[in-house]
């Protein structure tokens, strides 16, 4: 092979291995960081994979996506996925990696009928056996009104299908499972949804932004039983709780929890006041302990990650030098 020959074949292997590489980056990245999200879809993130979550967006042009995914968005799209230290190119070969997840995804157009097959001599068949029938086992029940995900009622992996649909959401007392229908004292109460109508809103929870709501004097909780003038001991105190991996770390502020709460509802029993004595995790909160006691329970749920990791990650030098070289 001559050196013209050579040059050629370098030169035409070069896009391929370009693309290969992308993908490869964008694939890493999406696994080490974007999948958090875009796997089952947490705060209304395109799934990976669901071409009805995709399409609109890739309408909108690859440029707006691009966009989002390196400046953010006001619905929850942190800059980069939270991973400061990804560089602007990664972050594009992750968005191509999630868009060919679903290329070639339209609709399948209609099939057409197979021919008939040609019709076969039947030859003499031997007695079958006798089958004896056995009756399948019934699949298990889905209540189709509690899927918010679109997906079909029988797919049992369609993310917040357990959620409740956005018209059962504060339901009256009559309604909520909690209190008795009936008795005449339970139809007496005022109704959430018209109670909770001059508030701020919010998209956690019972869509309810009870932090503004005290900010506003719209809501002045009663701090003592028998004294409606007791003040509360409001405590302006945040401890940040450095986070390993690319979500940002966690802000707990205790003016927002001793504006509801007497420091005795959570300390001892629940945490102890001493720095590194409480180890905390998201398996913890989700059985129940630590945060979980009252978050997901009277709490917006641990599903709004942003409204807790809330504190950007500073990028250290080593960092900051590591992300330039790239």
């Amino acid at each position: 092979m001559n050196f013209r020959s050579i040059l050629f074949a370098s030169l035409v292997s070069i896009p391929f291995a370009s693309g290969v590489f992308a993908a490869e980056t964008g694939k890493s990245l999406y696994d080490k960081t974007c999948g958090v999200c875009h796997a089952s879809g947490i705060a209304g993130a395109p799934r990976y994979g669901n071409a009805a979550d995709w399409q609109p967006r890739i309408a909108a042009g690859m440029a707006r996506l691009y966009t989002s995914a390196l400046k953010g968005t006001p619905k929850g799209m942190p800059q980069k996925g939270g991973n400061l230290a990804a560089s602007d190119s990664e972050v594009k070969a992750a968005v191509d990696y999630m868009v060919a997840s679903v290329k070639g995804a339209a609709a399948p157009a209609a099939a057409k009928p197979a021919p008939a097959p040609a019709p076969v001599a039947a030859k003499p068949a031997a007695e079958p056996a006798p089958v004896v029938a056995q009756a399948a086992p019934a699949a298990p029940a889905v209540d189709a009104s509690r899927n918010t995900s679109g997906a079909s009622a029988a797919d049992i992996n369609s993310f917040n299908r357990l959620l409740k649909p956005i018209g059962k959401r504060n339901p009256p007392p009559a309604e909520d499972g909690i209190h008795d229908p009936a008795n005449d004292g339970t139809l007496a109460l005022m109704a959430p949804l018209a109670a909770y109508g001059p508030l701020p809103k919010s998209f956690a929870g019972n869509r309810i932004n009870w932090v503004k709501a005290i900010g506003e004097g719209k809501i002045n909780p009663r701090w003592d039983r028998t004294d409606p003038n007791a003040a509360p001991v409001v405590f302006d105190l945040d401890i940040v709780r450095e986070v390993k991996g690319s979500m940002p770390d966690v802000v707990y502020p205790h003016n927002r929890h001793t504006e509801w709460l007497d420091c005795s509802n959570c300390h001892t029993g629940i945490f102890i006041p001493q720095k590194g004595a409480n180890a905390i995790s998201m398996a913890a909160i989700l059985l129940g302990e630590k945060c979980g006691v009252c978050h997901g329970k009277v709490a917006f749920p641990v599903s709004e990650c942003r409204l807790c990791h809330s504190k950007k990650k500073e990028i250290r030098p080593a960092q900051a030098a590591a992300a330039g070289a790239k």
